[in-house]
């Protein structure tokens, strides 16, 4: 008898270990939610979200939030459990392999774009197939924007705005997006570092010389843009502006939206963004209230100047302390361009 209970509790574990062992298994990333994980993965939320959350109850926070670093299972789609014909096999392979646009016929090439650890990316999901965006970091070239003091270090805004913007481009092409990157670093790519070195070597798409006047740089830069908008004619188009703001030392602030006050589009994709931003806040610091905002700001260059509906962010002040570890931690800066891609997939699935 006793034998017989032991070979069917051996039956039981090695079935529940099969069971487990069937499904696919992720890490969770820095700035990692739910919805965020599925997406990147290829899974809907709204399809697969309660099944995850069955799945993973043990491993969630007591919000049903995740925790960076720990290991979750994904649930089995369910087009996996039928066999594929071969035409939706073939259908499925195209849409994975599909490369959307990246910077057009840019000398810069997507390796040299992201750097040599990140490579490349292919486009793994269809969740923004037929989005185009217009991603541009604040300054460059002979102007490094704000300048904070870290420690013994300078932190120069284009460096950080810049860290964010080329790693939001790379998650957006991963969803299938057509990308362009208004302004770029020919040997930068995505770092790791804490403390980016301030260079002057950026150039604008699609190969041109910064100007040093400000006015000069943005002109050149809208009117770019406003070139390539002319050429999605009829597609869903948005621009968004990265800055990092200069405040007084002591000035802690969140993430702030602006738009243009005729552009309700504009509006709602900065107010696409900013809940995501909040909902995060409220996983990640409980305690701490999310004081960033949307407001109309229409005498700002891009947003005025855009063909695009265009959203400007400002990331947080480079001289405050508590700011500047949104920057200096490349995590965080991973998370930023993460919820920044949550935000805009619910702002393109809001228009399908």
């Amino acid at each position: 008898m006793r034998i017989a209970t032991l070979f069917l509790l051996c039956c039981l574990l090695s079935a529940q270990a099969f069971a487990q062992a069937a499904y696919r298994r992720v890490k969770a990333r820095n700035g990692d939610g739910v919805e965020t994980l599925l997406l990147r993965h290829g899974l809907s939320p709204g399809r697969y979200g309660a099944a995850f959350r069955q799945l993973n109850k043990k491993n969630l926070t007591r919000r049903n939030g995740l925790i960076t670093g720990r290991t979750y299972l994904l649930p089995r789609p369910v087009a996996a459990r039928k066999a594929p014909t071969r035409a939706r096999t073939a259908r499925t392979a195209t849409a994975a392999t599909a490369a959307p646009e990246v910077l057009g016929k840019n000398p810069i090439s997507k390796a040299v774009l992201f750097g040599p650890r990140y490579g490349a990316p292919a486009a793994r999901y269809g969740t923004l197939r037929g989005a185009v965006y217009y991603l541009s970091s604040g300054h460059g070239g002979p102007d490094p924007g704000a300048i904070g003091k870290y420690g013994s270090f300078q932190l120069a805004e284009d460096e950080y705005a810049y860290d964010v913007t080329v790693r939001l481009a790379r998650v957006l092409l991963e969803h299938g997006a057509t990308v362009y990157v208004m302004v770029q670093d020919p040997n930068d790519g995505i770092r790791d570092a804490n403390v980016l070195p301030m260079d002057y070597d950026e150039v604008q798409h699609p190969n041109k010389r910064i100007p040093l006047s400000q006015v000069q740089r943005l002109r050149q830069r809208i009117a770019e843009v406003n070139r390539l908008h002319g050429r999605h004619k009829g597609a869903y188009q948005r621009l968004l502006a990265l800055h990092v703001d200069s405040r007084s030392e002591g000035q802690n602030i969140d993430v702030f939206f602006y738009h243009h006050a005729n552009s309700p589009t504009g509006e709602r994709l900065a107010r696409s963004i900013h809940q995501v931003f909040t909902t995060r806040y409220k996983r990640a610091q409980p305690n701490r209230p999310y004081s960033g905002n949307v407001s109309e700001r229409s005498n700002l260059y891009e947003v005025r100047n855009s063909h695009a509906p265009a959203v400007f962010m400002e990331l947080g002040n480079i001289r405050n302390q508590k700011d500047q570890r949104r920057f200096v931690v490349p995590d965080n800066r991973q998370a930023l361009a993460n919820w920044i891609c949550e935000g805009l997939i619910a702002d393109y699935r809001s228009k399908k």
